[in-house]
């Protein structure tokens, strides 16, 4: 059995690039079913996409990485040799090392960050819908959960680290003198923007306005915080009215352009802007990053920020890789012996077969009224018969050199001491 991976993330490609391998959660099962039907052998398959990755994990009886290479290129209109460029291309160990890695928050832009956990099970649980789950992958993310829970348990590695969140707090502080003075706007309803709004909000700004696609989401989020609530379709009218701009939706178009942040200077007369653009694709137009009265910081711009806390881990990055290490043997381990379960199989049916036959024959025998003791002594002798009759044929053929290989083969199954 075959495992393969491969991706793009935030340390291996752009994040223009990114944006264009973008699945939102809805969009996994239909991409799940056309990546295996493009395949030969409709391998089992999952696919994880964030803001600093998507990932394709397969598994099947041959890897078939070219092909799932191509297919993730064509999905995301690309070449192939871009793609290649910027992508990671992982088989067996090493596809097992990076889920692991992965799942545990080694691999994450803020290193032991818990919300990849949580995003790695929603892609199991929609690969399961897909019904492109199988055995082995299976296997593969439930030791990956495991690990990644010894490792938040037994180390260090998720103290002191600084979410994007509260990056994004601390940028801000430098750019205004009193968060308390700030007009918020959050742009989208989800989790990332659930997680800025409880950051900002512990500042105590002057107004916290969330504008969502769903105005019933968006109350919700809002009356969390204290805050008010406005159509999407307002933001180019209304975008003078903030401060700082936070905005991470699942739109596959920006949603605040250059001309909209222009005009919105001109009516503020220049007083500067925050704006953190946390969405993969962009929901903030990069052109405005040129404005200049306008602080633009993107998912990968804050990277430097999160970053900071890092020197001071090292020692239990050593000990999570240990567990991962441990982990993929295991795994490995587990995947060596399925090799063997088809030949078990059909050993227990032949087995069972010669049992039942001599069974079946000892009841007829008894049927006629035949000695008990005398059935018994027959069936004992038949069953041993057909079990050894396969390795007397090896031991009496005329080739010398397969004789010699019976042989050994046989004093090791049949002719051990009993320790």
């Amino acid at each position: 059995m075959a495992v393969w991976a491969l991706g793009i993330n935030h340390t291996t490609a752009p994040l223009d690039l990114r944006g264009r391998f973008a699945f939102a959660i809805d969009q996994i099962e239909p991409t799940l079913r056309g990546l295996r039907d493009s395949l030969a052998r409709r391998p089992e398959a999952a696919l994880i996409s964030t803001c600093n990755r998507t990932e394709i994990y397969c598994a099947g009886d041959h890897a078939e990485l070219e092909h799932t290479l191509d297919w993730l290129a064509q999905a995301g209109g690309v070449s192939t040799s871009t793609l290649r460029n910027h992508a990671y291309i992982l088989q067996d160990g090493l596809a097992a090392r990076h889920a692991f890695r992965v799942a545990s928050g080694l691999d994450s832009m803020v290193l032991g960050e818990p919300q990849i956990l949580g995003q790695l099970k929603d892609a199991v649980r929609a690969a399961e819908a897909a019904g492109a789950l199988g055995t082995t992958l299976s296997q593969l993310f439930q030791r990956s959960f495991a690990v990644a829970k010894e490792v938040r348990t037994s180390t260090e590695i998720g103290a002191h680290s600084i979410s994007m969140a509260a990056a994004a707090v601390r940028l801000a502080g430098q750019l205004f003198e009193d968060l308390g003075q700030t007009r918020i706007l959050f742009v989208g309803a989800g989790e990332m923007i659930e997680l800025c709004a409880t950051h900002f909000s512990a500042k105590n700004p002057k107004l916290i306005t969330v504008a969502n696609r769903t105005l019933a989401r968006g109350e919700k989020l809002a009356a969390r915080f204290g805050g008010e609530v406005m159509r999407l379709a307002d933001l180019p009218e209304r975008l003078h009215e903030f401060d700082a701009v936070i905005s991470c939706t699942a739109s596959t178009l920006p949603l605040i352009g250059l001309g909209a942040v222009e005009r919105a200077l001109k009516r503020r007369k220049h007083r500067p802007m925050f704006m953190v653009d946390l969405a993969v694709p962009r929901d903030i137009e990069p052109e405005v990053q040129a404005l200049e009265d306008v602080y633009l910081y993107t998912v990968d711009d804050l990277a430097s920020v999160v970053q900071t806390a890092q020197a001071s881990r090292q020692a239990a990055v050593a000990q999570a890789e240990a567990i991962v290490d441990a982990g993929v043997l295991s795994f490995l381990h587990w995947v060596d012996q399925r090799g063997s379960v088809p030949l078990i199989q059909q050993l227990n049916a032949q087995a069972d077969a010669w049992r039942v036959a001599e069974v079946n024959r000892a009841r007829k025998l008894l049927a006629k009224g035949e000695d008990v003791e005398a059935v018994l002594e027959a069936l004992s002798r038949g069953l041993t018969q057909k079990m050894l009759h396969g390795a007397m044929a090896e031991l009496h053929t005329a080739d010398a050199s397969a004789r010699e290989r019976a042989g050994t083969a046989i004093e090791h199954f049949f002719l051990r001491k009993e320790r």
